[in-house]
């Protein structure tokens, strides 16, 4: 029996499905990514938002297709959008023999099983289960990189948000067994972790009563074979001078943030159920300027949140000319329901919403093409990605580049690369997004 897996939406919903395939490749399934070879398809949804939700029920649908043509035999829902929706795609969609909760993928195994055997049998736990843990992944990323998701769940309740609804609480996985599956993944020829939860900068407070943060990343460091460690979705309240600190010190620690701020008008910001107000913010970020000089800073920004004015756009425009964020993504607000936003009086026409972010982005495009010329000159080390054989020419990815969402580093140069290396570069140029360098020889 092949079983071909989708995985949808973010990464930690991507370490799902290596932790499902894991699994099963135990119990001695094999995998395909071919549909034309598959008895039985997984599909690993996402709900976040209404784009995300879309994808996932007409991937559920061209799968239902092939269970009705005969092509497979056994179709699985897993994910937020099978937790949220169970009862819709067992009424919409009845070609889905098994549907799979966010903190049930312990029981894929069962559950297949005993699907194949005609007893097709839903799979769900309390959304506080405990983190799965010591599971052998079967990791996707091509090998020189991995994610590591440090909690599940999460406890912020934004006013737009559905995670704590299909995710549960925030609950932080055991430090022992994060560093034990940390030298697995080491052992396999993972050279970068990025470290990924709903929110990683609240690791361990449930655990052990403070933020440990910092703790793990120092026993990360540690391991041989791991050479960077990148951050994301912190949230800037919860950052703490040991936190920066200790990206300071580490060598091993990328200094790269991701800090999700959302907005940056007071009013939005307190009708978002966030946090922080935008003078914190801005001192958030001079400070890590200040002690990181050289540090690259991510965020999302959200636009067309009910109830935003003309003057809050202009008040995040302003925010954002200022502050110069090296990577920014900004998404139109998505009204969800089941969220207090979604009831929220002012909704706010696509159109308008479609058009602030545009503006912000127009922006932001302009901030960044100076950024990437600021970098001509400078020696950086850099992480092979792969090659474009055609053109003697290798993709790489800099410190201040995450995997799929960040830009790349192109190195034109006849040396017998291989994925995962790290090598000193010269940037000698810039297209756009994207750098262009020479491989440095001291």
């Amino acid at each position: 029996m092949r079983i071909l897996f989708v995985s949808l939406g973010c990464d930690k919903n991507l370490v799902d499905t290596e932790m499902m395939l894991g699994e099963l490749l135990q119990k001695g399934y094999e995998f395909t990514d071919d549909e034309a070879e598959a008895d039985i398809v997984v599909v690993n949804t996402c709900c976040f938002i209404g784009d995300a939700k879309e994808e996932s029920i007409n991937t559920l649908l061209e799968m239902a297709e092939l269970k009705k043509a005969g092509q497979i035999k056994l179709l699985v829902a897993a994910g937020c959008l099978a937790q949220r929706y169970k009862e819709e795609i067992q009424e919409e969609i009845p070609e889905v023999d098994v549907i799979i909760g966010t903190t049930a993928i312990k029981g894929i195994v069962e559950a297949i099983d005993n699907a194949l055997q005609g007893n097709c049998k839903n799979f769900y736990a309390d959304l506080n289960e405990k983190p799965l843990t010591g599971v052998k992944r079967v990791v996707t990323t091509g090998g020189h990189f991995a994610y590591l998701k440090i909690a599940e769940g999460c406890n912020k309740h934004c006013t737009y948000c559905i995670i704590p609804k299909v995710r549960g609480d925030y609950r932080s996985v055991p430090m022992e067994s994060l560093v034990q599956e940390a030298k697995e993944l080491a052992e396999k020829g993972v050279k970068e972790l990025i470290l990924v939860a709903q929110e990683t900068t609240l690791y361990g407070m449930d655990l052990y009563g403070k933020k440990t943060l910092p703790e793990l990343l120092h026993k990360l460091a540690e391991i041989t074979g791991i050479f960077w460690i990148r951050i994301l979705y912190c949230y800037p309240e919860e950052i703490t001078e040991e936190l920066i600190q200790t990206i300071k010190a580490e060598p091993k620690v990328c200094h790269y943030l991701d800090i999700p701020i959302q907005h940056a008008s007071n009013a939005i910001l307190k009708r978002m159920g966030r946090r922080t107000n935008q003078e914190q913010l801005r001192a958030m970020i001079a400070h890590l300027r200040e002690e990181i000089p050289d540090i690259c800073l991510r965020t999302t920004l959200i636009t067309g949140f009910p109830g935003e004015t003309q003057e809050d756009q202009e008040e995040l425009i302003d925010f954002v000319d200022d502050c110069e964020f090296d990577r920014l993504g900004v998404f139109t607000y998505s009204q969800e329901e089941d969220t207090p936003a979604a009831l929220m009086s002012g909704q706010i026409e696509e159109e308008i919403k479609s058009e602030r972010q545009k503006q912000l982005m127009e922006l932001q495009q302009f901030i960044v093409f100076e950024k990437a010329e600021e970098m001509i000159g400078r020696v950086l080390v850099v992480m092979v990605e792969g090659k474009i054989a055609e053109d003697d020419v290798y993709v790489a990815r800099t410190y201040r580049d995450a995997p799929n969402v960040d830009g790349y580093l192109f190195i034109k140069t006849g040396a017998n690369l291989m994925t995962g290396d790290l090598v000193k570069v010269l940037v000698t140029d810039c297209n756009e997004y994207d750098l262009i360098g020479e491989l440095y020889h001291e």
